[in-house]
């Protein structure tokens, strides 16, 4: 093996920054990823780039921000002939590899399989491409569905999925009612990408580094952990929900999932019952991220390889009666992020503000590659080299960003405060100080205007200032049109 580290990035879909043991949650069940942090250090405060999947995802591969590669949402896509931090990892001597649930393309009926469209991962600069998804029709399929149809029980994932998708669209099926896996529990989706995970790294043999991208589907919903997990939980021994609705005013991304998503007449043993099932996932795939982490311990492979754990975005999961994301409120902004070094350090926490792009050039810094054209991240390596006793350990950055459908966020130390993207009109407005619920929108706020020009001048001037025009364009003209992606209708 090369004197290069290798790079384990597990990246799941939709995990609140908050639903882990080792941020001090005592209700949820993380052993795994706790024992990954014991050995390294939790960012506690990491924003995603957007809080839907497609943008998140195409600024974790890009590096830009939003604005710049314009898959606003979740019905444009970013140039996979642009820039790459995979290839730039790729070209300085690793062997690329992503399993699991990508999300880069937007969703057709007939896309065919996904072996058919490696070529576009290959665009990306992945070598090793082994992609699922969880949209089960005859017209696209996927290594998974193969997997089930081969025990014969592809017919009754379909009919699980179309149930909730239906029940979804026709508001027969709310969060807290979803079922748990009707399939064996290695037969489920992300059991089974674990295992075809671990069977590449037991046999790899390379003599070139790896970087590996272990893309799970959960815990974004349904929340359909096997009924052994759902057992663990108790929902009367569940965190509640900030049950206060969205303040007003309401801003237009919060008021169009409020009206999509709300939940106005959920009580608080329902929150409660949603909570427990939720975390019944984020339990069983924190079991499958072990099996991953045992077999990197048996290939003596963690002295020498940086394993980094992060999601796309969080989950509203009930706060301000709003389920799922596409809000800038911290359930669905925040996301977990632990990085544990080659060999372990001793365990801290950084409490200052990092992002996805912090992500990026850590892993760009650790692989010994060039550094993106546009760079908006600051790598971590040498902050978790100088430990928790640096001056510096618990300054981040000044300002993160997010940004979707045409909407971006800035949040400081203090302030959160959204626009609208394409006429800067502040939207919202939080002091996170004074109000970390999130129950008061000061956007109208008279004695705040000095605080909202400052940030329009310092920080969406900068945010804005290499926006994609033809993206914007495209999204303008109904890029975008439907808000919320194909997987979730309204309730």
């Amino acid at each position: 093996m090369a004197d290069q580290p290798n790079i384990v990035l597990i990246f799941s879909d939709q995990h609140r920054g908050d639903a882990l043991g080792c941020v001090g949650n005592t209700a949820v069940r993380t052993p795994n990823l706790d024992g990954l942090a014991a050995e390294g250090v939790v960012f506690n405060n990491c924003n995603t780039s957007s809080p839907l999947c497609m943008p998140a995802r195409a600024s974790l591969l890009t590096g830009q921000y939003v604005n710049e590669h314009g898959a606003w949402g979740n019905r444009n896509e970013a140039d996979r002939f642009g820039q790459s931090h995979v290839r730039n990892i790729r070209d300085a001597g690793y062997c690329t590899a992503v399993f699991g649930k990508t999300h880069f393309r937007v969703p057709q009926m007939d896309a065919g399989h996904t072996r058919d469209r490696a070529h576009e991962l290959n665009d990306w600069g992945y070598e090793v491409c082994h992609e699922v998804h969880e949209t089960p029709s005859p017209g696209n399929r996927c290594y998974y569905d193969d997997f089930l149809a081969d025990r014969k029980k592809l017919h009754l994932y379909e009919n699980n999925m179309a149930t909730w998708r239906y029940g979804q669209a026709n508001g027969l099926l709310r969060p807290w009612e979803h079922a748990p896996c009707q399939l064996e529990e290695d037969e489920h989706i992300d059991a089974y990408v674990g295992s075809k995970v671990n069977q590449w790294l037991t046999e790899y043999s390379d003599d070139r580094p790896f970087y590996l991208q272990f893309a799970l589907v959960g815990p974004h919903p349904p929340f359909d952990a096997p009924a052994r997990y759902r057992d663990m939980f108790h929902p009367d021994d569940m965190p509640h929900a900030i049950m206060d609705p969205p303040a007003e005013p309401m801003s237009p991304p919060v008021r169009r999932m409020y009206e999509r998503r709300g939940m106005p007449n959920m009580t608080e043993a329902q929150s409660r019952l949603m909570t427990s099932h939720y975390y019944a996932k984020v339990a069983f795939e924190d079991d499958i991220i072990g099996q991953i982490v045992r077999t990197l311990c048996e290939k003596g492979l963690m002295d020498n390889t940086w394993v980094i754990y992060t999601s796309d975005h969080g989950e509203m999961l009930g706060d301000h009666r709003l389920v799922q994301k596409v809000v800038f409120f911290e359930g669905s902004l925040n996301i977990p992020l632990i990085i544990r070094p080659p060999g372990g350090t001793s365990p801290w926490t950084a409490n200052g503000l990092t992002d996805h792009y912090d992500i990026v050039d850590t892993m760009l810094d650790a692989a010994g590659a060039p550094s993106l054209d546009t760079d908006h991240g600051t790598s971590l390596a040498s902050k978790i080299g100088a430990g928790e006793l640096a001056e510096d350990a618990q300054q981040g950055k000044e300002v993160v960003f997010s940004e979707v459908n045409l909407h971006s966020m800035a949040r400081t130390e203090r302030y959160k405060m959204a626009i609208d993207s394409v006429s800067r009109k502040p939207v919202e407005l939080y002091d996170m100080e004074n109000d970390p619920d999130e129950l008061r929108n000061l956007v109208n706020e008279l004695s705040l205007s000095s605080v909202r020009d400052e940030m329009l001048r310092e920080h969406f001037e900068n945010l804005l200032n290499n926006i994609n025009k033809a993206q914007l364009e495209f999204a303008q003209a109904g890029g975008i049109s439907t808000m919320i992606h194909e997987d979730y209708p309204a309730y």
